[in-house]
């Protein structure tokens, strides 16, 4: 079930990401690209995630997990204090 959840999760994610890259390219406002740029983040944190879990259940990826989520919620901070400005 763990895997079934953690899988849906990614593509949930990368379907946000995916849908608003496109809205991105269509209407060319910045924060639609800060915010599908912080879901390609969060995709590839969930993909870690699937790989700390279930593939590596041995290693330990927790740092690595936490790095990607840092860097994606920075990119989305970043985004809103520009377009603020």
């Amino acid at each position: 079930m763990a895997a079934a959840m953690y899988g849906l999760c990614m593509l949930t994610a990368l379907a946000c990401a995916w849908l608003l890259l496109a809205s991105y390219a269509r209407t060319g406002h910045r924060l639609l690209f800060w915010s599908g740029l912080c879901f390609c983040g969060m995709t590839l944190n969930n993909l870690i995630l699937i790989l700390d879990k279930l593939v590596f259940p041995a290693m330990d990826l927790l740092t690595l997990r936490l790095v990607t989520a840092l860097i994606s919620v920075s990119l989305l901070l970043y985004g809103l204090i520009d377009e603020k400005e």
